[in-house]
């Protein structure tokens, strides 16, 4: 069997499994509850399952199947918003899965004077391409450098995950969860999942260290961590502090009267512009 539909099989295995507990894909976006996903690292397996659906349902570039990519750190870019990285810790092999954060108050939306970046009631940082105008004040913004710009296309655009909105706006589970073979992933609301996190550790103390990251980070992010060994070991900051970023972020940006004023006129305008032209081209 190739690697693509045993990847596949299995994550319809876990998916359906996923699909049987109180998360139903039914109840994805849950009122105005903030959702989240729970990943418990000492579950992945390194499979890339949750590389390879991010890219088809994104419609993004097919990923490298070789294993060796794993042999150095990478980071999410404009055609992959989720990567798998590999680190050698005092426990062994751990796998990490990374993506945007999406934060409870995220930097990048506060930073962002046009509202193209937003982060919605229930849970996901999305962004808005036709209030876009290019500033890429998100990018400077994000404690966790996850917004990246396209900077080689003529009408570019900010990449990121943003937890499969459309999906969930569908009723469905985000594509990386409903296909994660050994369940490293689980989606819910945040209370829900910190019960869920706090519960592992409690039940299996020896497995875990004592510390849910994103809880508290940044003042709280939508994707959570669990993890047998410090977070330092498997590439996570530890240097962000608790308390969200939004208030230090309009401070910098409304003490500059030129960013307020000025250059986001400019730059909007030469954002539609370019966009005009881009699209006439395109219909000739």
């Amino acid at each position: 069997m190739e690697r693509r539909s045993f990847l596949k099989a299995l994550g319809a295995m876990g998916g359906a499994s996923l699909l049987g507990s109180s998360l139903r894909a039914g109840t994805a976006v849950a009122g105005t509850e903030m959702m989240g996903i729970l990943v418990d690292t000492t579950r992945c397996a390194g499979c890339r399952a949750c590389e390879e659906i991010c890219g088809e349902v994104n419609s993004l570039p097919e990923i490298d199947y070789d294993d060796a990519v794993l042999d150095k750190h990478r980071t999410t870019s404009i055609t992959q918003y989720s990567v798998i990285n590999r680190y050698e810790t005092e426990k062994g092999e751990v796998f990490v899965k990374t993506q945007c954060m999406n934060c409870v108050q995220p930097a990048c939306a506060s930073a962002c004077l046009t509202k193209a970046m937003k982060k919605t009631e229930e849970g996901p940082v999305t962004w808005d391409e036709k209030k876009c105008m290019g500033c890429r004040f998100c990018m400077v913004s994000c404690p966790f450098d996850m917004p990246k710009f396209e900077y080689n296309s003529p009408v570019p655009r900010i990449q990121k995950c943003n937890m499969c909105w459309d999906r969930l706006q569908e009723g469905e589970l985000p594509a990386c969860v409903e296909n994660c073979p050994n369940e490293a992933l689980m989606f819910g609301t945040r209370r829900e999942l910190l019960d869920e996190a706090k519960r592992r550790i409690y039940q299996n103390p020896n497995d875990y260290v004592h510390h849910i990251y994103g809880e508290h980070e940044v003042g709280g992010t939508g994707y959570m961590y669990l993890s047998a060994v410090p977070f330092d070991q498997i590439g996570f900051r530890t240097d962000v502090g608790n308390e969200a970023l939004p208030e230090m972020t309009r401070g910098f940006l409304y003490n500059v009267p030129v960013i307020e004023t000025m250059l986001p006129l400019l730059l909007l305008g030469v954002h539609n512009a370019t966009k005009r032209n881009a699209d006439k081209e395109s219909e000739a």
